[in-house]
């Protein structure tokens, strides 16, 4: 067990987190731990999961007594200590007492593609949501796992969860009970605004060049909401696409999630469907993205396996966007 993993635990039950994916065979309906349960094994406990990453602080050759509920939402009281050669760790919930018996804590990461992910939980600009939400798990991964997790470009794009003009003060892509906020969301930071900057330059879009080096130098509310603004004009698409791709090419090496064959087979089928209507639109000189939504693979979630096109239209000098879905089933 290192270091890294005892703080990345100490992380969790500061934050009263403690998820563990125990199998179903080893837990009563009362929320005891089964005899099954002296039997030791590997137990995951997850760490970060977003669509860019699962991953999982995993107790090596574990053994559990005692109850865990797993709706449990309160505080943690949590000791561990060292006994016959294993780690002991005490997790209170309440009233009920879970104890694991461990040899070693490892880090374990599955890293995703997650530049085409779409999630269309807030209308109006969803191109732009799109966006924040895809820098805000990037940002999560980046600060959670560390670069060692990261592409160089993906530690540039990092910074931009600190441009308000498109982070969630402006564009959130959840609704507002949802978002986590982050300490001085309205205050830009000088990598962003740098970043930004080199995107307008080889755009050649010298007005929003402008208008960035102005609000580097008066970082105000009320410039952050105008350059907002700005992002979902016509004339300045160039920088917004362009930082699309720059998300499309430093997450182009990790790959897409897989859930056994029967759901690839469902998944295929959508996507015929999806490709088949985005070729009409193409016919009638019309712009649509495939994007998707998927489930956990391994801590699997509620959400079902869908594709959607996203639908690219002017409307007054802004670009707006249609969505359609296509489930897989």
């Amino acid at each position: 067990m290192t270091e890294e993993t005892l703080e990345k635990l100490a992380q969790l039950l500061e934050q009263d987190q403690f998820e563990l994916l125990i199998p179903e065979k080893m837990r009563t309906e009362s929320g005891r731990i089964s005899d099954k349960g002296s039997a030791s094994m590997d137990i995951p406990l997850v760490y970060l999961m977003n669509d860019a990453v699962e991953s999982f602080l995993v107790f090596r050759n574990v053994r559990m007594t005692g109850e865990y509920h797993s709706d449990y939402q309160g505080e943690l009281q949590a000791s561990m200590a060292r006994q016959d050669g294993r780690f002991v760790l005490v997790i209170k919930q309440d009233d009920t007492v879970l104890t694991l018996f461990f040899e070693d804590l490892e880090l374990e990461v599955h890293l995703y593609e997650y530049a085409y992910t779409g999630h269309f939980w807030v209308k109006d600009y969803e191109y732009l949501r799109q966006l924040e939400y895809r820098l805000a798990i990037l940002r999560d991964k980046y600060d959670y796992l560390g670069e060692a997790y990261c592409t160089e470009e993906e530690i540039k794009l990092a910074a931009l969860v600190e441009f308000p003009p498109l982070n969630y003060c402006c564009y959130p892509a959840v609704p507002e009970k949802y978002i986590v906020p982050r300490e001085n969301p309205w205050i830009p930071s000088e990598k962003a605004i740098v970043y930004m900057k080199e995107l307008a330059a080889e755009c050649e879009d010298t007005s929003l060049l402008k208008m960035l080096e102005f609000y580097r130098k008066h970082p105000a509310k009320f410039w952050a909401k105008r350059l907002a603004v700005m992002l979902h004009q016509t004339k300045h698409s160039r920088i917004v696409d362009l930082l699309s791709e720059r998300l499309q090419q430093a997450t182009a090496d990790y790959p897409r999630r897989f859930f056994g064959d029967d759901m690839e087979r469902k998944y295929q089928q959508a996507l015929e469907r999806a490709k088949q209507r985005q070729r009409e639109l193409k016919s009638q000189g019309i712009r649509a993205d495939l994007l998707r939504e998927e489930p956990f693979t391994i801590a699997r979630d509620s959400l079902n396996y869908k594709l959607y096109l996203m639908i690219w239209k002017e409307q007054k000098g802004n670009r707006v966007t249609e969505i359609e879905e296509y489930i897989c089933e």
